[in-house]
């Protein structure tokens, strides 16, 4: 015998069925839009972002990079399109998680990776101070005194407004000056070719300081 349906039961169904054709034309409505916007934005792109935040000075492994689509119009000049175009490269600036690595935000191919990070006409020298682990990091801007002794002790300023390019600590910086050296950690500062060797008159035969300059605003 044939069941016959309850009228909470068609009204159910009947519900039912528009909710699916609602459901329907929504999403066809979107994918229609989608397709509109296509030619402006541009289809997908992959591109390689920063797995995690990672500083300056970064030599750059697999793990710290990871792909991510976005579309054409977005993806940033110079956008890399897979983690081994970056993988064993250095970065130039820092960069945030998620962030676009792009060509610029890279060292040069085939140097060093301090070599990588030094500007054209500039020199990286690495100079020990008695500066306290953490009140100095990349970026800062420091001027350095030394103290001469002998029969006339005088300080002066041997350069100003130098850029730290990296801070080396521990055993990183060990080997970089004669057991003489002050304490603390390594600064390796940017500097011209006369600071280079003023600095490194300094170093022979005076006691270095560092004068931590303000951040500029």
């Amino acid at each position: 015998m044939r069941r016959r349906w309850s009228t909470p039961s068609k009204l159910f169904a009947l519900l039912a069925a528009a909710s699916a054709a609602g459901a329907f034309l929504l999403v066809r409505g979107y994918e229609v839009r989608l397709r509109a916007l296509r030619p402006q934005v541009g289809p997908p792109r992959a591109v390689v972002v920063a797995a995690s935040a990672l500083a300056r000075g970064t030599v750059l492994e697999p793990s710290d990079l990871r792909i991510r689509e976005m579309p054409a119009a977005f993806a940033p000049p110079g956008a890399l399109t897979a983690i081994e175009q970056a993988a064993g490269r250095t970065l130039g600036s820092d960069v945030a998680e998620g962030e676009p690595v792009t060509r610029t935000r890279l060292g040069a191919t085939g140097v060093g990776p301090v070599a990588s990070l030094v500007p054209s006409g500039l020199r990286a020298l690495p100079v020990r101070a008695d500066v306290p682990a953490g009140s100095v990091r990349p970026g800062d801007r420091v001027d350095v005194l030394a103290t001469f002794g002998g029969r006339q002790p005088h300080t002066e300023t041997v350069a100003q407004g130098l850029e730290v390019l990296l801070v080396l600590r521990g055993s990183e910086g060990a080997s970089l000056q004669p057991s003489s050296a002050a304490a603390g950690p390594a600064l390796v500062l940017l500097v011209s070719s006369d600071e280079a060797e003023r600095l490194a008159f300094a170093q022979t035969f005076a006691e270095l300081a560092i004068a931590i300059a303000p951040a500029e605003s």
